[in-house]
């Protein structure tokens, strides 16, 4: 089953069900979804007012990559359902790893759009900062929970590393996007 092609009514009810796929990881992926497609809608709504109009290039660029993303995370949701199905341990590891580097690059599409973006949409930014961070969260955890079963401790030692950096980075952004929002709503 393709849930990217689903209602979400039919997704809704596969999580809620008891059944063993979609899951948690899916799930993250979703948000995920949802979080660049926050981002293109802030650049959509953006793009042709004059107040922005020498930020115009940088926001198209945003929104290429916002609306790519936006793909590719819901790929994801199939994707983690496979994988899940699938027995697999390295596409187990895989898919939310793939998902956790995905929500980094996205979270980067953020800090921009706090100055360049519609002022009027700029809460917007900070729910797709926070949406992100917590995709990034639960495919950490299903990189985590997959990674003591794989056997190979050089491997997940610089997977572990390389989540620990990206980590780093999604905080960052959402804390500072936060931040941004608080200064802007008590001017």
């Amino acid at each position: 089953m393709k849930y990217k092609t689903e209602s979400l009514t039919k997704y809704l009810n596969d999580l809620s069900a008891k059944l063993p796929a979609p899951g948690g990881g899916s799930a993250a992926a979703l948000n995920a979804a949802m979080a660049a497609s926050l981002i293109s809608m802030v650049v959509n709504f953006t793009l042709g007012l004059p107040k922005y109009a020498a930020f115009a290039r940088e926001l198209r660029g945003i929104l290429i990559k916002s609306e790519r993303l936006r793909v590719d995370f819901l790929d994801l949701v199939d994707l983690d359902v496979e994988a899940y199905q699938s027995k697999n341990i390295r596409k187990a590891i895989d898919v939310p790893f793939m998902l956790s580097r995905l929500c980094n690059q996205a979270a980067k599409l953020c800090p921009p759009l706090i100055k360049k973006g519609n002022i009027n949409l700029i809460s917007d930014v900070a729910v797709a900062a926070v949406f992100l961070e917590s995709a990034f969260v639960c495919a950490c955890f299903n990189v985590e929970i997959n990674l003591k079963n794989l056997g190979d401790k050089k491997l997940a030692q610089g997977i572990r590393k390389e989540l620990n950096r990206m980590n780093k980075a999604v905080v960052k952004i959402r804390k500072n996007t936060e931040g941004s929002l608080g200064k802007i709503i008590r001017g």
